[in-house]
């Protein structure tokens, strides 16, 4: 969700208010998910190289996210979403931490869709963290030393219960993947639209997914060989 501070500072305003427009559009996404009946939704919401930014915008994000969390914990309810979070949270703020830990737990056994909001997240750490695990596995005399494959790994990583990536878009005209699920996202259609995330509507999310749905995912193979 690229863009938030570029759009306010384009229009006159201050970085934070492209980051309130930012979480109107991301409900607006997300609404339009669970109407379209897409079961795992994945928001990059701050990245482990976030926390780089000036103090006072990453305060102003966590508070934005903290207000979020509380706000919302109800809708998700009503809307049957269970909410997950990966990444590096033991870098969040204590109060914030605590709050997206209890609405983790209250939505957990909604199952309408899964709402993953990746925070203080970097795929490379995910990776580098995952190894670590099985690492202290194998020097504990765990099984983990003679099993190691894709599918074996994969459940040390922090998407240990979610599907691969289909369809990854990108806002802001940038043309990169930013260090997000590179593991997941191997074999990911990729869109890359050209406004800002505050921009980005339901219909453009929609037309997103049309996009995708005239994509052939060949996975190695070649045409022929697809039913």
């Amino acid at each position: 969700m690229d863009g938030n501070g570029r759009w306010a500072k384009a229009r006159g305003f201050h970085r934070v208010e492209g980051h309130r427009m930012g979480i109107n559009v991301s409900e607006e996404i997300i609404t339009a998910a669970r109407d379209l009946g897409i079961q795992y939704l994945t928001l990059y919401a701050f990245s482990k190289e976030n926390w780089d930014r000036p103090a006072e915008e990453v305060e102003v994000l966590m508070q934005l996210l903290k207000a979020f969390l509380l706000e919302k914990r109800q809708k998700m309810l009503d809307n049957r979403i269970r909410l997950n979070a990966i990444g590096d949270l033991s870098r969040l703020p204590g109060e914030v931490r605590e709050i997206l830990f209890q609405v983790m737990k209250d939505t957990e056994l909604q199952t309408g869709m899964t709402l993953t909001l990746a925070l203080s997240y970097g795929s490379r750490d995910e990776i580098l963290r995952g190894i670590g695990k099985i690492l202290a596995e194998a020097s504990k005399g765990g099984r983990a030393s003679f099993e190691l494959s894709e599918d074996h790994f994969s459940r040390y990583l922090d998407t240990a219960d979610m599907p691969d990536v289909d369809l990854v878009i990108r806002t802001s005209g940038e043309h990169r993947v930013s260090n997000f699920l590179l593991w997941q996202g191997a074999y990911a259609e990729y869109i890359f639209e050209d406004c800002f995330w505050p921009d980005f509507t339901r219909e453009r999310f929609v037309f997103a997914l049309e996009e995708y749905q005239t994509r052939e995912r060949r996975y190695g193979k070649i045409s022929e060989q697809l039913t």
